[in-house]
């Protein structure tokens, strides 16, 4: 039995070839929804190997075959594997999955993926469906920066194993730029560097074109004194000593694109509508975002541009409030919170992805930027739309109670029913794509239910 998915992405066959060939590829290209983790990554489509984490501590073991290597025409993979990990997988099933790539001139490739395997292909389309979208979305979100003249850079990123930063990083890796990982570790290879928070190395930022920097305690959680110390120390001091860094390295960072967050604007502003513009508004974490941002302060005030990223509410089943909703609403125990009038600021993975990209090679962009979708949804319509890709009813409303038993009142007040109509006013002038800027087809794409192509 075999399966065929075919589509046609705007770019040169050699670029799309290449593509693949980089590291972060198979990251970027494997559905969030599967229960497997990649545990390493081959180090070549000719003769290298991929290893990837099943349930039960089993292993998928994806051999290439070197008889199947033909730049940029194909390249081979198949299940293969020594121990007994990966023994099961390989027992049960046989897996060879040709990757073809077919030049149609004007700058067109046609990508085929032809798998000979005994697994349904109604079973392996959504996969499909998912790997040709992000390759088509990826590849043009490159070619905007190239054409804005971006050109291959060295990219230092705090919190790169996080949701956001791992990401970040795959997609980074596969445009060609150079990821340097600021660990708390000692550094296991020449792409990490060893970043102590409270005393940074003058010399980590040596040789580095731009700084990202995402790490901070997360928010989630009852917001106990010392909850709400971790939370607020995770951010301001690191990001000062890490802004002063910069302002600080001889011929450093041209760019300090640093993670932010809508609580900005205050736990509620009713229907207000609230662009980078609006006044900071009430409450501990509106609090902790303000000393944060102005924690980035030495880096502005050297000349550095410096770009605050006010996220909204990620949109993953990675991670993040989908990860911890989906098991409830697939059940089908999931419902509105409260009046579910509240609005919900919220971004998909892969957007937020695109607006620190944009933050690297956009000059004009600086200060604080909103990233969130054009469309906020109020909490009931979320809840609508989730339940309608899962297929699940959402009839049944969460009571109040339940979030601050879980997070405290005032954890309840700032996260669960936080109410922010954030919309992303400075990328909306610069005239700033959107992957997905309507939730549901977010979600369908995000959870494999986007239906038959």
């Amino acid at each position: 039995m075999s399966v065929d998915f075919s589509s046609t992405v705007s770019a040169p066959r050699a670029e799309v070839f290449a593509w693949h060939e980089r590291p972060g590829a198979f990251t970027r290209l494997s559905p969030p929804w599967q229960p497997m983790n990649l545990v390493s990554e081959a180090d070549s489509l000719r003769d290298g190997t991929a290893v990837l984490a099943l349930p039960g501590g089993l292993r998928w073991v994806a051999e290439h075959q070197p008889d199947g290597y033909d730049p940029p025409a194909r390249f081979v993979d198949a299940l293969g594997g020594h121990g007994l990990a990966s023994l099961p997988t390989r027992a049960t099933l046989s897996w060879t999955h040709t990757h073809e790539f077919e030049d149609l001139g004007d700058g067109r490739t046609r990508v085929i993926d032809h798998v000979d395997t005994p697994i349904p292909g109604a079973l392996l389309r959504p996969m499909f469906v998912y790997r040709h979208r992000q390759l088509a979305d990826d590849i043009a979100a490159h070619r905007r920066a190239q054409q804005a003249g971006l050109t291959p850079q060295t990219v230092a990123i705090s919190g790169a194993s996080g949701l956001v930063g791992s990401a970040l990083a795959a997609f980074l890796s596969t445009g060609g730029h150079r990821v340097i990982r600021l660990v708390r570790h000692t550094a296991g290879n020449p792409d990490e560097r060893r970043w102590n928070p409270d005393n940074p190395d003058p010399d980590l930022l040596t040789d580095i074109d731009a700084v990202i920097h995402l790490a901070g305690a997360s928010i989630a959680g009852r917001f106990t004194a010392e909850h709400r110390r971790q939370i607020r120390d995770s951010r301001s001091g690191p990001t000062r000593r890490l802004a002063e860094l910069v302002a600080g390295t001889p011929a450093g960072p041209r760019v300090l694109i640093c993670a932010s967050a809508v609580g900005y604007y205050g736990y509620d502003r009713g229907d207000d509508v609230l662009t980078e513009d609006a006044e900071r508004g009430d409450g501990f974490l509106a609090d902790v975002v303000a000393d944060w941002e102005d924690a980035l302060t030495p880096a502005e005030q050297s000349g550095t541009r410096v770009v605050r990223v006010r996220t909204g509410i990620v949109q993953s089943p990675r991670g993040g409030t989908l990860r911890l909703m989906r098991p409830l609403f697939a059940a089908g125990l999931g419902g509105r919170l409260g009046s579910g009038r509240q609005w919900l600021p919220w971004i998909g993975i892969d957007d937020l992805i695109d607006i620190y990209h944009r933050a690297l090679w956009d000059t004009d962009l600086s200060g604080p930027v909103n990233a969130v979708a054009p469309n906020p949804s109020r909490n009931v319509d979320y809840t609508k739309a989730l339940g309608r890709v899962l297929h699940r009813p959402t009839a049944l409303p969460v009571p109040g109670l339940g979030p601050r038993l879980l997070l405290g009142a005032q954890g309840a007040r700032e996260l669960a029913c936080a109410s922010q109509r954030a919309l992303p006013g400075r990328l909306t002038d610069a005239g700033h794509p959107f992957r997905m800027p309507d939730l549901e087809p977010l979600l369908r794409h995000l959870l494999g239910r986007t239906g038959p192509q």
